[in-house]
């Protein structure tokens, strides 16, 4: 028998834009519903995306680390060889989803939101079945949030199973592949082949462009780029992946010459699509933008009351856009006048170094004769000489308007520079200036002074170069 329930506020989708914009629903005091059928409770990010992945980044550091020591010491520091237990790794990896997971089932609760566990099929724009280990739920609603996330594209002559692994598997791995190759120079390829590498693998990349990491300027990417170098890591760029079987996947090179790579596990990061299948999106009437449900600058879609948020609405595809956007759209339908329109999302890539991006690059100003750019290098920042960040190449870039000395973009590369990203992009977002950034005290030792001095720089007086 199905159970009939209605509801002001269903959410379809528990990733970081469904679980926030339910919290604030029911801050709010909205009636909400929020379906999971996905990855659990925080979707793709907190299950097997953005925590886990940073999680087994953190140990393959220290891993590395101790590695260093037994190489013939560092910093005075020697050490026996390490040895790694993945299992053990990975069982750390998931207690913190684990601890995380309990953690929005209990913010969820306290702000009375109904978490249903099932799968939902919409028959129209505002009713869905969803089916659960209890029997089927018809749900009606007032106003709807889509909020589904996206899924691993899967290449059709490299499909998903066996030794071929997507990243959520790849995050849950029992041992260390001896030999890794990753199809996909992007991020998310990059942050787990560089993982794998310090854990000890054999890393071969395959990517079709010309350089990894093709949406990021050069500058940026050069550091990763000899670090690769650096530890090994097999490059094979232009080059495009084939067929995998008995251990070795065919790949033609950029001078159209067949060859055959050893692998043991093969990794295919080659970028994620939009989760609109199966769920019944063709029976809502939504319009569509390519593969994305197409919104506007307040996250409503073509249909009355629903509205979508996070990675199903298009790029960039990233978990802090969902969020903001779940939160602008529970106060809009509490009848505040919200918009989502933020002045830039900043991106980080946890790759070695770290790379940060936020407003406009260098390639989005390219030929114009109205801008300032201005970079100052790590190597002259003692913070960073003193935690061994100085030396690969790190930077921070200003890109500023000649006029009015507005900061339109900003982008660093070196260790630990994500925890920047949210300075640049809060100058962005208050409108500032370069005076603004110059006219700041900032605290010494800290990486944070090179974005001070690069300021100072673009004003032409930068004090430690």
């Amino acid at each position: 028998m199905t159970q009939n329930l209605k509801t002001k506020v269903l959410i379809i989708g528990a990733g970081t834009g469904g679980y926030v914009a339910g919290i604030r629903c029911g801050q709010l005091g909205l009636d909400t519903v929020l379906v999971d059928g996905g990855d659990g409770l925080g979707g793709t990010c907190l299950n097997v995306g953005c925590i886990p992945s940073k999680a087994i980044i953190h140990a393959a550091g220290k891993f590395e680390t101790v590695a260093k020591a037994a190489g013939g010491g560092t910093l005075g520091i020697t050490a026996a060889a390490p040895a790694i237990d993945l299992k053990q790794t990975v069982e750390w990896k998931d207690g913190i989803v684990r601890k995380l997971n309990a953690g929005v089932a209990a913010l969820l609760k306290k702000a009375k939101v109904r978490v249903i566990k099932g799968w939902a099929n919409f028959e129209d724009a505002k009713t869905c079945v969803v089916k659960t280990e209890d029997g089927d739920i018809r749900i009606t609603a007032e106003h709807v949030i889509l909020a589904t996330g996206s899924e691993p594209v899967e290449l059709p002559f490299l499909p998903f199973g066996g030794d071929v692994i997507s990243s959520t598997e790849a995050l849950s791995l029992s041992e260390v592949p001896k030999k890794l190759v990753v199809v996909g120079g992007g991020y998310i390829g990059l942050e787990l082949g560089i993982a794998f590498r310090k854990l000890g693998a054999e890393v071969a990349i395959v990517e079709m462009a010309e350089r990894i990491l093709p949406l990021y300027d050069k500058a940026l990417t050069d550091p990763v780029a000899k670090w690769l170098e650096n530890h090994g890591v097999e490059l094979h760029l232009g080059a495009r992946a084939g067929g995998f079987g008995e251990g070795k996947l065919s790949i033609t090179t950029r001078d159209g010459e067949p060859l055959q790579l050893d692998a043991d596990k093969v990794l295919v990061t080659v970028g994620r699509r939009p989760r609109t299948q199966g769920w019944g999106l063709e029976n809502m009437g939504v319009a569509m933008a390519g593969p994305f449900v197409k919104i506007d600058n307040r996250c409503a879609t073509s249909m009355k009351n629903v509205w979508a948020v996070g990675d199903l609405t298009g790029e960039p595809m990233l978990a802090h856009k969902g969020s903001a956007q779940g939160e602008v759209v529970a106060e809009i339908i509490a009848g505040h006048d919200r918009v989502f329109d933020p002045v830039a999302i900043a991106a980080v890539c946890f790759t070695e170094p770290e790379i940060v991006s936020a407003g406009l690059g260098p390639n989005d100003v390219a030929g114009r004769d109205d801008v300032i750019q201005s970079v100052f290098p790590f190597a002259a920042i003692g913070r960073a000489l003193a935690i061994e960040a100085g030396e690969d190449g790190g930077f921070v870039r200003v890109i500023a308007s000649k006029s009015d000395h507005r900061i339109l973009g900003v982008q660093a590369v070196g260790q630990h520079v994500s925890e920047l990203s949210n300075s640049f992009a809060q100058m962005l977002e208050m409108g500032a200036v370069l005076e603004d950034v110059a006219g700041t005290i900032h605290v010494h030792p800290t990486l944070g002074e090179a974005f001070h001095e690069a300021s100072l720089r673009s004003l032409g007086h930068a004090i430690h170069i």
